[in-house]
C-alpha cells in the first residue's frame, strides 16, 4: 500500500510543506524512483518486485503529480527548486544518500541530485536536457497534445479505449514500443494522472530553459536510451555521454520512451547494475 509523508520545504519563493506519495517495498541499499512528466509513480510497477529482491525500493509521486500535493504557491518547478525538495523528502524518509533512478523528468532530477552529491549513484532513463531546440519543441508540442487528450477524452472513452491492444496504443503508443503490454486499468490510471497533474504546465514552462551540460563526477552515473524512444530521440544519449564523459551509455533494444514497461527485466538489470 502507497504511504504519504509531510515535510516542509524552502525556496526563494518562500517556505511552505509539501505532501508526497510513495510506494517502499523490499530490503537492501535504498533506491529512490522518479518518474517521468505527467506520470505517477505505477510508471515503475514492472520492475518493483524484481529491484524489490535487492533493493529497498522507493518509488514517489513528484510534487505537482500523481498523488503528491503540488508545490506551494510561489515555488517554481524548476531545478533549482525540486533539486532540494527532494533532498529534503530523502530527509523526512531518513535516506541517507540513496541511489537514484529516473525516466524523462525523472532522469533529469536524478542527474541533478547527483550534481548535488545528494545520492550515490545516478541512473537515468532517456533524461530530459540533452535536447536541441527544435528536439525540445518537438517533445513539448506532443506532451501539450497528449495532456490536451487526456483532458478532451471522456472517462468511458479512455476505459473503452483501453480494453484493447489498438486502443491502448492510441492512448500511450508516444510513450511505450509495446503498449499492448500495459494493462487496461494501468492505461486508465495513467491517462487520468496526465489529465490531473497540478504540476504538468509549470513543469515545461521551467524546462524551456534546460539544458543539462554540468558533469557529475565522483559517482557511478548510467544513461540509458531505448531505440524507439518517440519522445526523446535516442540521438540525445550520445550527447548526454559527451557532457557526462565518465558516464556508461546503455542501448535499450526495442524500448520507447518509458521502457520499463517494454522490457522489465533489460530495465531492472541496468538498474541493479548502475545502483551497486
Amino acid at each position: 500500500m502507497a504511504e504519504r509523508v509531510t515535510f516542509g520545504v524552502e525556496s526563494a519563493g518562500g517556505a511552505g510543506t509539501v505532501s508526497v506519495e510513495y510506494e517502499r517495498l523490499g530490503a537492501g541499499a535504498p533506491l529512490l524512483l522518479l518518474h517521468g512528466i505527467g506520470h505517477h509513480w505505477q510508471a515503475w510497477q514492472p520492475v518493483l518486485e524484481i529491484l524489490a529482491g535487492e533493493r529497498e525500493v522507493i518509488a514517489v509521486d513528484l510534487p505537482g503529480f500523481g498523488a503528491s500535493s503540488a508545490l506551494p504557491a510561489g515555488f517554481a518547478y524548476d531545478l533549482a527548486t525540486v533539486g532540494p525538495v527532494l533532498g529534503g523528502l530523502c530527509e523526512a524518509l531518513d535516506l541517507d544518500r540513496p541511489h537514484v533512478a529516473g525516466n524523462s523528468l525523472g532522469g533529469l532530477l536524478a542527474l541533478e541530485l547527483g550534481r548535488r552529491k545528494l545520492v550515490r549513484s545516478v541512473t537515468a532513463l532517456s533524461p530530459a536536457g540533452f535536447w536541441n531546440e527544435a528536439e525540445r519543441r518537438y517533445a513539448f508540442g506532443t506532451l501539450i497534445a497528449m495532456r490536451r487528450g487526456a483532458e478532451a477524452l471522456p472517462l468511458p472513452t479512455i476505459e473503452w479505449l483501453s480494453r484493447s491492444p489498438s486502443g491502448r496504443a492510441a492512448l500511450t503508443s508516444t510513450i511505450y514500443a509495446r503498449p499492448g503490454r500495459r494493462s487496461p486499468e494501468a492505461v486508465v490510471a495513467e491517462t487520468l494522472a496526465l489529465r490531473r497533474a497540478t504540476g504538468f504546465r509549470a513543469t515545461l514552462t521551467a524546462g524551456r530553459r534546460v539544458l543539462f551540460t554540468d558533469d557529475v563526477p565522483g559517482l557511478p552515473v548510467t544513461v540509458a536510451w531505448g531505440t524507439r524512444d518517440r519522445l526523446l530521440l535516442r540521438r540525445q544519449g550520445p550527447r548526454a555521454k559527451r557532457a557526462l564523459p565518465a558516464a556508461r551509455l546503455v542501448r535499450l533494444p526495442g524500448c520507447g520512451h518509458v521502457p520499463m514497461n517494454d522490457d522489465p527485466a533489460l530495465v531492472a538489470r541496468v538498474l541493479l547494475d548502475g545502483s551497486r
